[in-house]
């Protein structure tokens, strides 16, 4: 579903080309052609909100006027706002077709793509929008957001961070700075950018709840997530989800203060006050740029963390000891008393896994423990229960393998001139210039391959924005080096996981912890691994309660607590 209304349709004068204006003024003496009226009348019905109309309009104009690229992406606009997703986007790419330079329908089809859960397409598609329109904050918004999507925290992070030198203090951008961090495992910094968020914008919904759940999912602070839920249910008109965040806060309020509050619910794709639909707008064809009404807030998608390597001595190869910790999800609690889907209400929604349907489970639920069942389930009696019919277990995860590469050894190179560009990209690096670090770190690979760093940082870097190939490769490549590199072998498990070798993954972990059998970051990582994709909770738990012996006070202990008393011996 879409707004209401076209987002341009009430802010932007629209100015048509030398066609459609000659038909506007063919109309004014009370004869305009076939083609030009019903453009302008399927126009006219789109502002309306009169989608079926419109469509009707449209497709007649787009039948005469087959070459016009901006009849096509109305079209489509209205086709999108219909429903008729699939049209819409044969509409959009049309009218590219006839006029590649038409940024609206890139934008337009962007966030078509964005509706379809196709963030890579998306990001295509918003980045041929800035390439034309730099300073148009939408743009790098949208960007930002698909980049989240797809688990790209740093390119997320210099995308908003371009919206805020263009539009200060912009909401969207701070909201998104937040969730990057959140994806980062950086709780603290994102708490930092949500609160300034509402600082600049108090009525600003999704920053306020996602402070809260913040506070209270990451940072443990139950009173301060209290105050800003309740600072969420005091927003006018009542903001999306208030019902359900009105019953979290109940239950809070009745817990003694000594007993640990229900973890919060996983930030919220919420939308701004009267945007009912969670739906992105469309943009029609227009000479000015303006900022879109709707303002949703894209979903999380935590990554583990890979460990980079410092800049050693330009002639010494050493390995800077491991640091961090995977990062674990909060397991979500619930509220609901019936398995049914509309019951379900925000607690269902909130929850990654559910936030695109079904078919996205393994993409948006795969970097935490498994989530607890319903709190009400066990509160039934056996004579009021139901009987249950036997459970048939399904057959165990089947998963693609990886190909090694193998490498050998490689001979080495000119080490001073590997050394040179090494600092060069880690000046790159500290500057968020990313496109130039990673080429730095992948000429100083080239100049020595036999350099352990250049390799190592340079894979750390590839998989940090996405590009997990070169990952895989740069990753094989340090541990022909290095074969007992504790921290080449985590990044390469990583970089198996992401590209979905799981039965890989779980070798090279297992490898880890047969070089370093108190590797903390490993076990949590096979954990997880076997909770959640190898669907093996007997190993995942030996796996958690070795995290808990070596560590007792782990930053993510609760989880595994919560998962432990989930999935009981």
């Amino acid at each position: 579903m879409l707004p209401p209304s076209p987002v341009l349709a009430k802010k932007n004068r629209i100015i048509m080309h030398a066609a459609v204006v000659f038909a506007m003024a063919v109309m004014v003496v009370g004869c305009a052609p076939p083609g030009p009226r019903a453009l302008l009348k399927g126009k006219k019905l789109l502002d309306r909100g009169d989608y079926d109309g419109a469509v009707a309009q449209l497709k007649a104009a787009t039948a005469i006027l087959a070459t016009n690229a901006e009849a096509w992406n109305y079209y489509g606009v209205a086709l999108q706002h219909a429903g008729q997703l699939a049209d819409a986007s044969t509409a959009y790419q049309n009218a590219l077709r006839f006029d590649r330079d038409l940024v609206e329908a890139h934008y337009n089809l962007g966030c078509l793509y964005m509706d379809e859960n196709k963030p890579g397409d998306a990001k295509t598609e918003f980045t041929a929008y800035i390439l034309r329109r730099s300073n148009a904050p939408e743009g790098w918004i949208k960007l930002g957001d698909a980049q989240l999507h797809s688990g790209e925290p740093l390119l997320a992070e210099r995308s908003f961070s371009t919206v805020l030198s263009l539009s200060q203090d912009n909401p969207d951008a701070l909201n998104g700075l937040g969730l990057a961090r959140i994806q980062r495992g950086k709780p603290h910094d994102a708490a930092e950018f949500f609160a300034a968020a509402v600082q600049h914008y108090p009525d600003f919904a999704p920053a306020i709840l996602n402070l809260a759940t913040v506070e209270a999912e990451y940072l443990h602070d139950n009173q301060a997530a209290l105050d800003d839920y309740r600072k969420y249910l005091a927003l006018s008109p009542r903001p999306p989800d208030w019902d359900a965040v009105n019953v979290l806060v109940q239950n809070m309020e009745q817990m003694p203060a000594a007993v640990a509050t229900p973890p919060s619910p996983t930030l919220a794709p919420v939308v701004r006050e009267s945007e009912k639909p969670p739906a992105q707008e469309s943009r029609t064809a227009s000479t000015e740029s303006e900022v879109p009404e709707e303002r949703v807030n894209p979903s999380p998608k935590p990554r583990e963390t890979p460990h980079y390597i410092s800049n050693p001595p330009p002639e010494t190869v050493r390995v800077e000891p491991e640091q961090g910790i995977v990062t674990a999800q909060q397991p979500v609690t619930s509220t609901e008393t019936s398995p049914s889907t509309s019951s379900r209400g925000m607690w269902h929604r909130l929850n990654p896994v559910h936030w695109f349907g079904s078919s996205t489970q393994d993409n948006y639920g795969n970097s935490g423990v498994t989530p607890l069942p319903s709190e009400n389930e066990n509160d039934v009696t056996a004579a009021q229960a139901p009987p249950r019919p036997k459970l048939i277990p399904p057959a165990p995860p089947t998963f693609p393998r990886y190909l090694y590469l193998s490498p050998r050894k490689p001979r080495p190179g000119d080490r001073k001139a590997a050394a040179a560009a090494f600092v060069q990209a880690q000046d790159a690096q500290q500057k968020h210039d990313w496109q130039n670090a990673v080429d730095s770190y992948q000429n100083a690979a080239r100049l020595d391959p036999s350099w352990f760093e250049a390799q190592y940082n340079y894979g750390v870097l590839a998989y940090d924005l996405g590009d997990v190939s070169p990952a895989l490769a740069a990753d094989e490549m340090a541990l022909a080096i290095q074969p007992g590199s504790v921290g080449g072998r985590y990044n390469f498990a990583l970089a198996l996981k992401s590209a979905g070798y799981m039965t890989d993954a779980e070798i090279e972990l297992k490898k880890v912890i047969a070089l370093d059998s108190n590797n903390v970051r490993a076990h949590l990582a096979l954990g997880n691994l076997y909770a959640q994709q190898l669907q093996n909770p007997v190993i995942a738990r030996a796996e958690y309660l070795k995290v808990l012996a070596l560590d007792p006070h782990n930053p993510k202990a609760t989880d595994i607590q919560f998962w432990l008393s989930a999935n009981p011996q």
